[in-house]
């Protein structure tokens, strides 16, 4: 009888490694032909099939090609990179996947918005140790693949209010900031995603200095909510909690910028940031 291996006990990357060192293995090829032929670092290929880092999902859709595996790599990635977060976060990560409809408020650019370099400047130390670097790509290849969600068919309906500190106190260099903005204008254009402003004008409010808030509703119809602030995360399903901060969001939307008037604002952020 063929050995039984308990999948429960182990990390999604381990899955993903194995994964790859059996199709390697069964093609007959070896690190050093794998990494000639697919154009990949062999160093990279070997952390890869041990499990110790994180790819990119078009890493995973090429290797998919190489091996003609259909979309198993992808599929077993997208378990794999919730792996790069903390324990804590794992049943959010999971509900955001899944989520129908998306509220988000938050005091910076939201996560499921950052553009590749922005996610990468923001996530990085200024003396990081080649090992930190790792982390750094590991995290941002996590956010990354978050983003995927608000391209599914169907997508879900997002909405996202963002106050006007984000786009007031640049938290990246010149070109990628201006990325940065330039991809919140597109995305701002998207039919399933509303960007609202909050604007310095709307004064103080009762999220002020609290974090994000961000609201989930799934396919039949449950709904979660989930504050951030800090290093710290809590995750609610109790009806009253979520229905407390349903309506603290809505006060927020209502207070924020309409969807063109936000556009507009996004735009003029840009054209002063013109050189």
């Amino acid at each position: 009888m063929a050995e039984q291996v308990d999948t429960q006990t182990e990390s999604g990357r381990v899955v993903l490694g194995r994964t790859l060192r059996f199709l390697r293995e069964k093609e007959g090829k070896s690190l050093g032909r794998l990494a000639d032929e697919s154009g990949y670092d062999k160093s990279y290929l070997c952390r890869l099939e041990s499990g110790e880092r994180l790819s990119k999902v078009t890493v995973m859709e090429d290797l998919d090609g190489y091996y003609r595996s259909g979309d198993l790599l992808v599929s077993l990635w997208k378990l794999a990179r919730i792996d790069a977060f903390k324990d804590k976060y794992k049943e959010y990560m999971r509900l955001e996947a899944a989520a129908r409809v998306i509220h988000v408020y938050t005091p910076n650019v939201p996560g499921l918005l950052q553009t590749e370099d922005f996610a990468r400047e923001v996530l990085s130390e200024p003396e990081a140790t080649g090992r930190d670097r790792e982390d750094v790509e590991e995290q941002v290849a996590a956010r990354l693949g978050r983003q995927l969600l608000l391209g599914k068919s169907p997508a879900p309906s997002a909405r996202f209010v963002i106050d006007e500190l984000a786009f007031r106190r640049p938290a990246a260099g010149p070109e990628t900031w201006e990325g940065q903005l330039r991809h919140v204008e597109a995305v701002a254009q998207w039919p399933s995603i509303v960007i609202h402003v909050l604007p310095f004008s709307a004064g103080i409010h009762h999220l002020m200095g609290k974090g994000s808030l961000t609201l989930l509703w799934q396919k039949d119809g449950s709904s979660v909510a989930y504050t951030e602030g800090g290093s710290s995360g809590v995750l609610m399903d109790d009806p009253e909690d979520v229905l407390h901060h349903r309506l603290s969001y809505d006060r927020l939307r209502d207070l924020a910028l309409t969807p063109s008037d936000s556009l507009t604002f996004i735009r003029d952020v840009l054209e002063e940031h013109r050189p």
